[in-house]
């Protein structure tokens, strides 16, 4: 028996409010996007998700649990110090709450945090030049991207104050040497901003590993495509996808909804 199926008969939804229920739907379909596109590592990465009130409670994966496992019921509530504030037979990832809790502390924007291990984002993320303006994707994320160095594995607290420091008003980061990550105001925000850095990422590695000139934009053109592109708008930037990507899930598999 998987551990979805052993939490099949284990429904949060009559437990928690409306509020709740349709974040832990969304932050559930949230991780099955990130399976499903490929940028999940094993249970090794995070994404969380403030919940609605003033307890500044959010709902993090438990350790131990796949992306393409996990579902509303399954996700864990934790506090901003840790602890977990609901039931489980599950514990959460140490390096996951000390990011995630670092950039849910900034403020109302950040209501979803989205960490990822992939490949091509690695990948640039080792590369000193960072993010180049090689692609349209890459410059509608540029204006909206920040750097913080690598520390080591995420476990010492006082590293937050620096996640903080470097995230700044920003919504994108790549974390040197170790990943990418994304905030939003929503999970469908946060997704669509993932989506954009993990494409633009991709298409650097494949840009430099051909072996052929690269052409840079024109001086100006990078700013202004990322000013067309408003990824540094607060809200809403992923209303029109997201139905959309609600809608492949179900077709694909629509446990995330249990």
């Amino acid at each position: 028996m998987s551990v979805a199926e052993d939490f099949s008969g284990l429904s949060m939804r009559d437990q928690v409010s409306q509020e709740e229920w349709e974040v832990r739907v969304n932050l559930a379909a949230t991780y099955r996007l990130v399976a499903h596109y490929g940028w999940s590592d094993l249970i090794y990465t995070h994404i969380s998700a403030r919940v609605p009130g003033p307890e500044h409670h959010f709902l993090i994966n438990p350790y131990g649990m796949t992306f393409d496992e996990i579902t509303a019921s399954s996700l864990v509530k934790i506090d901003l110090d840790g602890n977990i504030v609901q039931e489980t037979d599950y514990m959460v990832n140490p390096a996951g709450f000390t990011i995630h809790s670092a950039v849910h502390s900034t403020g109302n924007d950040a209501n979803c945090v989205i960490h990822t291990h992939s490949d091509d984002g690695v990948a640039v993320s080792a590369q000193a030049e960072g993010l180049l303006p090689l692609s349209q994707t890459a410059m509608i994320v540029l204006g909206d991207l920040a750097y913080h160095d690598y520390e080591g594995i995420a476990l010492e607290l006082d590293e937050r104050e620096r996640l903080i420091r470097d995230l700044d008003d920003k919504h994108c980061m790549i974390l040197r040497n170790h990943g990418l990550l994304t905030v939003g105001a929503s999970c469908a925000d946060a997704f669509l901003r993932l989506f954009f850095l993990e494409r633009a990422c991709s298409i650097q590695v494949r840009a430099l590993s051909g072996g052929r000139a690269l052409t840079m934009p024109h001086d100006g053109v990078p700013e202004k495509t990322a000013d067309q592109g408003q990824f540094h708008k607060r809200h809403g930037i992923g209303k029109l996808a997201w139905p959309a990507l609600l809608r492949t899930l179900d077709r694909v598999d629509p446990s995330y909804r249990d």
